[in-house]
């Protein structure tokens, strides 16, 4: 067997390094079905060896702690594609009905996974209402229909036409059924919850997680209004998800409502040095010890207490400053009043979203005083620090603020304000 495995292997390669340039549109299309064909029929055949290694105790023998790492060992592969090949080959292969559509070409792997996990948890489901002992007909033919019902879903669709399966065909007892398969289900899912930051990789951290339906439904509610796209608005989707996280944790931040961190508000805590002689910046040290740019930290020092601190040659700390807060409480309200929200033109943003902008930077000789702020959103407010942009912010002759567009987007340079914002 082992050569007519490797001389298919030998072929595929051969037949996957040809020209393709000569196939017809209809050549294509059938080739790809049956390149796909073939790829499932390698994939059972991968199944059926794992589950035979694993029920020989194969990679125990050879020193495994568990299938997952022998595989991980043996073919070089990564640690989730290794734990679902073990999954897969553990589960799929219970069921000859669904190993045997697999081989026919009904199914790939992901539906087949899907089809058993929805009909294992049948007989549990039927148990716990008391039904009578016809639970093994029930699942048979949940299988049948599931099969049968792959030709036409892919798995993630055919993942909820199996929860809601016994609707179908058992819905005498499925609204029962449901609501424990349901409770198990939401225990579950709390158990498994989960939110994670990874170390940064080049300047980029990767966040991920695990949320119960019902968590989910609630960071979602916070965050849509936050996501609606708006003309001017060049963010993708996900770019505005991620950017309402932070808008709402900003929010957070700024109510004070929060536990104390270490006797203190929790506080995102920036050095940054500075060269009273240039007046210059220089690159900004966050407290989790990640290094931030110049332009970062001015943007952040806008709305932000400022503690100086003198520092000597061997940087020992000489003199503590008093902290003070740019945009103080007073001050604060007046500039609310003032712009209503974020000022740039149209932007729908609510004062309580929004920073306090410097027109002319601390760090360049601008004062703290409302005729050199303006309340801007967070994306906004990283518009106006990217000189990229283009935009510029000003005061006009009557106090209120006003944006000269780039000439890429307005040749005239008119100037433009925020309508949105009633004013009395």
């Amino acid at each position: 067997m082992i050569e007519v495995v490797r001389q298919l292997g030998e072929d595929a390669a051969k037949l996957a390094a040809s020209p393709l340039w000569s196939l017809s549109e209809t050549e294509v299309i059938g080739c790809l079905h049956a390149a796909h064909r073939l790829e499932q029929a390698a994939a059972v055949l991968r199944l059926r060896l794992v589950h035979q290694a694993a029920s020989r105790e194969i990679p125990a023998a050879l020193g495994h702690r568990s299938v997952t790492g022998w595989l991980r060992s043996e073919l070089l592969v990564d640690p989730q594609v290794a734990k679902e090949w073990s999954e897969h080959a553990a589960a799929v292969l219970r069921r000859p009905a669904v190993e045997q559509a697999l081989l026919d070409g009904a199914l790939d792997i992901r539906q087949a996974a899907v089809i058993t996990s929805a009909v294992e948890a049948i007989p549990s489901a039927v148990a716990a209402v008391d039904l009578p002992a016809d639970g093994p007909g029930i699942a048979a033919e949940a299988e049948a229909m599931l099969i049968e019902m792959a030709g036409r879903f892919p798995a993630y669709q055919l993942r909820r036409l199996g929860e809601r399966i016994l609707a179908h065909v058992a819905p005498e007892i499925a609204e029962r059924a449901e609501e424990e398969a349901l409770r198990r289900q939401e225990a579950r899912a709390h158990a498994k919850r989960s939110f994670n930051l990874s170390m940064p990789v080049d300047g980029v951290v990767r966040v991920s997680g695990t949320l119960s339906v019902e968590d989910a439904a609630i960071v979602g509610a916070a965050l849509h209004p936050l996501c609606v796209p708006r003309p001017d608005d060049d963010r993708s989707p996900a770019q505005r998800r991620a950017d309402a996280l932070v808008d709402i944790c900003r929010l957070a931040l700024r109510t004070g409502d929060l536990p104390h961190d270490g006797g203190e508000p929790p506080q995102v805590v920036v050095t940054v040095p500075f060269d009273p002689l240039t007046r210059e910046l220089g690159a900004a040290v966050m407290d989790t010890g990640e290094r931030v740019s110049a332009a970062t930290a001015r943007r952040l020092a806008c709305d932000a207490r400022i503690i100086p601190i003198v520092l000597g040659g061997a940087g020992q700390v000489l003199d503590v400053g008093r902290s003070r807060r740019l945009a103080t409480g007073p001050l604060r309200r007046a500039l609310v009043a003032r712009d209503r929200g974020c000022a740039f033109p149209d932007c729908d943003r609510p004062a309580r979203w929004c920073d306090a902008h410097h027109l002319r930077s601390w760090a360049d000789g601008g004062d703290t005083s409302l005729g050199n702020l303006v309340l801007a959103c967070r994306h906004h407010h990283r518009v106006l620090h990217d000189p990229e942009s283009g935009w510029q912010v000003r005061l006009g002759e009557d106090g209120l603020p006003e944006f000269v567009p780039p000439p890429w987007t307005d040749p005239a340079q008119r100037p433009r304000r925020n309508l949105y914002h009633p004013r009395t």
